[in-house]
């Protein structure tokens, strides 16, 4: 089977539901259902999931080497995306991702966000 080549870039922030609640909302795993522009999309089935760690902008330049690579395989405090690539009941393939990154002093959560729409060949 081929990768799926890419359709369309999307990376809009989404929301996401549960069947079960999570029980570390920081450590997620694939929602049953996300919602876009006000469309509830149902996931019929997962297809692959990973996890990036990388540290990106200042926060690739505040940690000592040996504390950065143990930080790469695990994560650290507001650091680090989980990847779900899905099948919605409609057929559609998409990457949706969480970001594990506080967008402000109110929002510590971070957020979830379609990433791109996928070819089902």
């Amino acid at each position: 089977m081929n990768d799926p080549v890419s359709l369309h870039f999307i990376d809009e922030p989404i929301s996401v539901e549960f069947d079960v609640p999570l029980i570390r909302e920081k450590n997620p795993t694939c929602p049953n259902r996300f919602v876009w522009h006000g469309e509830t999309c149902q996931v019929s089935e997962m297809l692959a999931e990973w996890s990036d760690f990388t540290r990106r902008g200042k926060m690739a330049r505040n940690m000592r080497p040996t504390h950065s690579a143990v930080a790469a395989g695990r994560g650290s405090l507001g650091v680090g995306r989980f990847f779900f690539r899905v099948r919605t009941q409609t057929g559609q393939i998409f990457d949706l991702y969480y970001d594990r990154a506080p967008k402000d002093a109110l929002h510590r959560k971070g957020g979830w966000f379609l990433y791109r729409e996928l070819s089902a060949e």
